[in-house]
């Protein structure tokens, strides 16, 4: 199968030099607005320069999309109507209008999915597996200001992760609520899902890159690190007490086996495959739909 990417920025680039390592794939194609970009990625990467999009559509069976936001649904369009089978970058649109009407457009036979790269950090099926009754669930997205994102707020942009990892991989099809509080640089999220409590916090002022999930259980607590992909679980103290005043409890900690992977070649090698055997992605258009519905609930919050 030959590959096309379309819009060579971090991402974009991301893309195209792990298409270039998949024996699944033959040829890569690249097109950007940046000529000198695409021709810089493909010198990394050898791939082909294709000068349009229609160009690289008639080449390709799939497609990364990795254009800035506010062009996905016009972009996604032309791809998808051209027969392709399309990885649209998330979020799935700028808009739930969009989305919606994005779908409307995917005819059958055509795999289109939306690019939440943390649904495939190795992390994420292990604490489903292992946290099995949760009554709180805490997730921390935090970076130092970055230039980078310009055209998402961000829940769009760092707390969408989340939202899609919690409602869609962790609590399916379930009844939530929740409050919000924030402004431009800091969102905050705190409500329930089906019997757990949950919070969810983004920052663009944090000094510190963090990327963590805490979840509280009747006899543990589970913390695992989406960047070290690492888990630790804490068993209930066995031992409290007090001696000379000083307060002593002896802990269980367990850490959890995880096989490391770079999660966006998961992701990709997933999209290729599902594109390859006409199934559906892992990350449906619809539950990237329904990510963006969340992400403007949380948006008209934090603006009121």
């Amino acid at each position: 199968m030959d590959v096309g990417v379309i819009g060579v920025g971090v991402m974009g680039r991301n893309h195209a030099r792990i298409y270039s390592e998949l024996k699944e794939i033959g040829t890569t194609y690249v097109f950007d607005l940046d000529t000198k970009s695409a021709e810089e990625v493909a010198a990394q990467t050898g791939a082909v320069v294709c000068s349009s999009i229609g160009e690289l559509l008639r080449k390709v069976d799939l497609v990364s999309l990795a254009v800035p936001t506010r062009f996905h649904f016009e972009t996604a369009k032309q791809v998808i109507g051209s027969g392709v089978h399309t990885l649209i970058e998330k979020p799935i649109c700028s808009t739930v209008s969009e989305a919606e009407e994005l779908i409307q457009e995917i005819p059958d036979g055509i795999t289109v999915g939306i690019g939440h790269i943390e649904r495939f950090n190795p992390i994420v099926p292990e604490i489903r597996r292992i946290a099995t009754a949760p009554q709180y669930v805490a997730f921390h997205r935090h970076n130092p200001a970055s230039g980078r994102i310009t055209d998402a707020s961000i829940v769009e942009d760092l707390m969408i992760h989340d939202i899609d990892i919690l409602f869609n991989a962790f609590f399916p099809d379930q009844q939530h609520s929740f409050s919000v509080r924030g402004n431009k640089d800091i969102a905050l999220v705190l409500g329930s899902v089906d019997t757990t409590s949950f919070y969810l916090s983004a920052s663009r002022k944090s000094a510190k890159k963090i990327r963590s999930i805490y979840i509280e259980e009747e006899e543990r607590t589970i913390e695992g690190d989406f960047m070290t992909q690492e888990i630790f679980v804490y068993r209930k103290p066995e031992t409290y007490d007090q001696t000379n005043g000083l307060y002593r409890q002896e802990n269980i900690i367990e850490k959890v086996l995880v096989n490391k992977v770079e999660p966006l070649k998961v992701e990709l090698q997933a999209f290729v495959r599902a594109a390859r055997d006409g199934r559906p992605f892992e990350v449906t258009p619809e539950q990237g739909l329904a990510n963006l519905r969340i992400c403007e609930a949380i948006q008209r919050g934090i603006s009121r």
